[in-house]
């Protein structure tokens, strides 16, 4: 029903996450109604991403450069490395300003499940690196499942020869949950991880 043009829009925008018929439909008409100069910039922005965007030869964040920001900044902390599972999370814990360490971002977690296996999420440049760094301490920074926990023990199994501090952020049940909605592997976590009340 729609001319072709738009239907064509609303089909890309189904391409994004999250992103039904009916949002695709609204985006897409919200598109026809910004100004040229806008378009402009909206198409020139995705295609500059593309063109521009890859990962840091160092830690595999995204980044512009050869580098990225974090491995060319010389006052980090460079004895200790937080792995996270992809590049949003290093961006989230930098807006919060409370960690200064150095990151390595892997691609994804190990799934059998889905056909992910340790060779698929660039364990052997993690492992280099380490290697290579001299790191005190690895954090693991991962999500609270079972993927994530069978990537930080697969890991963890790999480094025990060598002395270096192997953490995990601390996670339990959230403020404000209702203890009956809150499932079983985040209730093991926080009976394990339970702290002295000071």
């Amino acid at each position: 029903m729609y001319p072709d043009s738009i239907k064509s829009l609303i089909e890309c925008f189904k391409f994004l996450p999250g992103i039904g018929e009916k949002t695709a439909e609204r985006l897409a008409f919200s598109v026809l109604e910004l100004e040229e100069e806008q378009t402009t910039f909206f198409a020139d922005s995705i295609q500059e991403v593309k063109s521009k965007i890859h990962k840091c030869k160092n830690c595999n964040t995204l980044t512009e450069d050869e580098l990225c920001f974090i491995c060319n900044d010389d006052s980090r902390n460079r004895d200790i490395l937080c792995v996270v599972e992809d590049t949003k999370n290093v961006f989230l814990f930098e807006r919060l300003g409370m960690y200064h360490g150095m990151y390595h971002v892997l691609d994804g977690l190990i799934n059998p499940l889905e056909g992910i296996n340790p060779e698929d999420i660039g364990l052997d440049q993690l492992i280099e690196r380490i290697h290579k760094e001299k790191f005190q301490e690895i954090i693991f920074a991962f999500k609270p499942s079972i993927e994530g926990e069978t990537t930080a023990l697969y890991i963890k199994k790999i480094l025990e020869d060598m002395d270096i501090t192997i953490t995990r952020l601390a996670s339990g049940v959230p403020i404000g949950a209702d203890m009956e909605y809150v499932d079983s592997l985040t209730l093991e976590r926080a009976l394990n991880d339970r702290k002295e009340i000071e």
